[in-house]
């Protein structure tokens, strides 16, 4: 008996010793859990403590828990949060070759997305997140394609965007493609929209299909255009000091578990986001398509790239990558 209870004690005690050996990294992130954000962060969190037995703990804290999008990129960055995961265009401050990611009809297609954040592309990225921004991209998130709502008409043409107060993010470049498009462009923090619809003060906004249950747009707007010129990207990214921190066995398992979480929340999100849009549609929200999308590609093309080719590395730099995405 006496022996049996130290055998029980040894091996509670080994427990509790492996518990207290292993590393916990905190993720933070703005949207809630029932996202595509929290599907990410969740099968991040999965892999990491898998693929590690257990040695590494991940703590998700998901709706702005732990600050703003800019706030979290500067406590990574510091080293004082381990990972955070944001909209590409709240690192291009910090990193401004990446907005052309965000130039309008840089990424057409799904495909395009994918392309431009794996392989050669994926590593050019990375290298300029390193060098600029003081971050290493661990995965990226696949958001899809922001399309437009509002609550005055449909949207079928260009025409039919004239004067509509539309919702942007602090972006330059989404300021200034809606306004090249004949649109009213505000830019407003996005826990102020939905309330900026209900009053009035906005007539629209754009963002991809809404997979969780916490905004419900089709409360406060009439119309849906799918537009192809803004391709959600958010990437989950670590600070290069604490990044290189870590074990060589310990980045390998953060890098895979990266990778293995971005093609599972692609998946995850073109599901979800297929029964966002028919709920919208059986709310009563009318949907549309472009008529003359090429319109629209030509204005941004000619009226809005070169404004900010020497902002994202040069028109030489992105014209390659069009050019490597096909374009």
């Amino acid at each position: 008996m006496f022996k049996k209870t130290l055998l029980t004690a040894a091996i509670v005690m080994a427990a509790t010793a492996s518990v207290a050996e292993a590393k916990t990294f905190k993720v933070g992130m703005g949207d809630p859990m029932d996202s595509d954000q929290g599907a990410l962060a969740q099968r991040f969190e999965e892999l990491v403590e898998s693929l590690s037995d257990g040695e590494m703990q991940v703590e998700l804290f998901p709706g702005g828990q732990l600050g703003s999008e800019t706030g979290m990129i500067q406590d990574t960055r510091i080293g004082k949060l381990d990972f955070a995961l944001v909209g590409v265009g709240n690192l291009t401050p910090y990193a401004a070759r990446l907005g052309a990611l965000t130039m309008p009809y840089a990424l057409r297609s799904h495909a395009d997305a994918v392309k431009a954040t794996t392989g050669p592309l994926a590593d050019r990225w990375n290298a300029i997140a390193e060098e600029e921004a003081g971050v290493h991209i661990v995965s990226w998130l696949y958001s899809n394609f922001r399309h437009l709502t509002n609550s005055q008409r449909p949207v079928t043409t260009l025409a039919d965007v004239e004067g509509l107060k539309v919702r942007v993010p602090q972006n330059e470049i989404m300021l200034a493609s809606y306004e090249a498009w004949g649109a009213s462009p505000i830019s407003m923090s996005w826990p102020e929209v939905f309330t900026g619809l209900q009053q009035g003060v906005i007539d629209g906004q754009d963002n991809p299909y809404i997979v969780n249950s916490t905004m419900k747009f089709h409360e406060v707007q009439d119309h849906l255009t799918e537009l192809h010129a803004q391709y959600s990207l958010q990437p989950i990214v670590m600070g290069v000091r604490s990044y290189e921190g870590l074990s060589d066995e310990e980045r390998a398992i953060i890098d895979r578990a990266g990778l293995e979480a971005q093609l599972y929340a692609l998946q995850f999100q073109l599901t979800k986001a297929s029964e966002a849009r028919a709920t919208m549609e059986a709310e009563g929200v009318e949907m549309a398509t472009l008529e003359d999308e090429d319109e629209w590609i030509r204005v941004a093309r000619e009226e809005v790239w070169p404004q900010f080719f020497d902002d994202i590395g040069g028109q030489e730099a992105f014209e390659e990558m069009q050019a490597a995405l096909g374009h």
